[in-house]
């Protein structure tokens, strides 16, 4: 069989870090195998070992991109937003939303991954990974607020707290309370952008 090109190889490592970040906030850290990550990567389990030494190394770079992607995704709502409320708007509104809880798998690491670091011991590279995206994130969503950090930590821990409530009560009417509580909290009354479904 001949051997693939480094450039292939590169492709595959990413082609496989992307699948690991859909699958890893979808059904959680456990919830998924190596089997799982290499099909919905296109790609045969063997191959696994050629680009990473473990599943918690695979779950490091996964943990690393989604925070990545989401906090890119945040600061360029902000930099396109006229001010403080329409930014807030624009990054709140669509983050409370049943369409992002619906959604796991393209949204919000935070808390897609937290349950599952609940049981991760301390100081491994995930742990770090994760801390260091959450710390990430919440210099972006400070740019949202004039709170000093207590509350400013407040609000984020709200926000992602509705969120993981709004998913583990899904299919009730609960579920679109939490949502719609703190959306309403947070988000501006009065801000002539709709929220979306």
């Amino acid at each position: 069989m001949p051997r693939v090109s480094r450039k292939q190889a590169e492709l595959n490592r990413e082609i496989i870090v992307d699948a690991a970040t859909h699958l890893f906030r979808e059904r959680g850290l456990h919830g998924i195998s190596l089997s799982d990550v290499m099909a919905a990567a296109g790609l045969t389990h063997g191959g696994f070992y050629g680009h990473f030494a473990s599943k918690e190394a695979l779950a490091t770079e996964a943990c690393q991109q989604a925070f990545e992607h989401a906090n890119q995704g945040w600061q360029e709502k902000i930099s396109r937003s006229d001010d403080q409320p329409a930014a807030r708007q624009a990054v709140l509104g669509p983050y409370l939303s049943a369409a992002h809880r619906d959604n796991p798998g393209d949204g919000c690491p935070v808390s897609a991954f937290a349950p599952d670091m609940c049981h991760e011991p301390a100081d491994t590279a995930l742990q770090q990974a994760f801390i260091d995206g959450v710390e990430a994130s919440l210099a972006v969503f400070a740019q949202l607020q004039d709170d000093d950090r207590q509350a400013m930590l407040a609000k984020y821990a709200m926000m992602v707290g509705a969120v993981t409530l709004a998913r583990a009560t899904r299919g009730s009417a609960l579920s679109d309370e939490f949502l719609e509580a703190v959306r309403n909290t947070l988000v501006p009354v009065d801000s002539p952008v709709p929220v979306p479904a």
